[in-house]
């Protein structure tokens, strides 16, 4: 008897938290609203804001400057020349901010993921957004997208997903932030260097 007991005080919780989850009379969930709930969770979790929100410094150290959410590199901060770092362990050096890193490939900017119509992805369509991710490379066709990006794992995503986050990305405030173009790296220099 013990365990119909137990099953029968289990009903009304699984009730009552149904009912919370539950919109209130009157009020609506779109699937539209569920998609951006769920490109809100997937950002959360994928760790966008670690590099596309620039940090600040505040009392307890570095954090993250959500006035300026998701709208990576500030155009505002010039990039001294990257560090040169002795061949070893180490590949790479990153900005103060965490949106400037220089290594192998160069100097990468993390890009403004805000609905900016000028300098963010305002003016992109639901199929640039999943091209870039699926293929690696801008719109789907340009420039290779640099790490730290992760394109490999980020590229697994489902379509829903991918349009999940773009519909999440739309609905953020835009910031006019225009990125800086990623640097080559200094191969010429270097080769030069190399054969005299």
């Amino acid at each position: 008897m013990k365990p119909a007991a137990s099953f029968l005080t289990i009903i009304p919780t699984c009730v009552f938290l149904l009912g919370v989850a539950t919109p209130s009379a009157g009020e609506e969930v779109t699937p539209a609203d569920s998609k951006v709930a769920r490109g809100k969770y997937l950002v959360t979790i994928t760790a966008c804001n670690d590099c596309h929100t620039p940090l600040k410094v505040g009392p307890n150290g570095p954090e993250p400057d959500m006035s300026r959410m998701l709208s990576g590199h500030p155009e505002s901060l010039t990039m001294p020349t990257a560090p040169t770092l002795p061949p070893g362990p180490w590949t790479s050096s990153f900005a103060a901010t965490n949106t400037a890193w220089a290594g192998p490939w160069g100097v990468s900017f993390t890009a403004n993921l805000t609905p900016d119509q000028e300098t963010g992805l305002g003016r992109w369509t639901v199929r640039n957004f999943k091209d870039t991710i699926r293929s690696g490379r801008h719109l789907g066709r340009g420039r290779p997208i640099l790490p730290p990006m992760p394109i490999p794992m980020y590229k697994q995503m489902t379509d829903a997903d991918l349009e999940a986050v773009f519909a999440y990305l739309q609905t953020i405030p835009a910031v006019s932030n225009r990125v800086p173009q990623p640097l080559p790296p200094p191969v010429a220099a270097t080769t030069a260097a190399t054969e005299h």
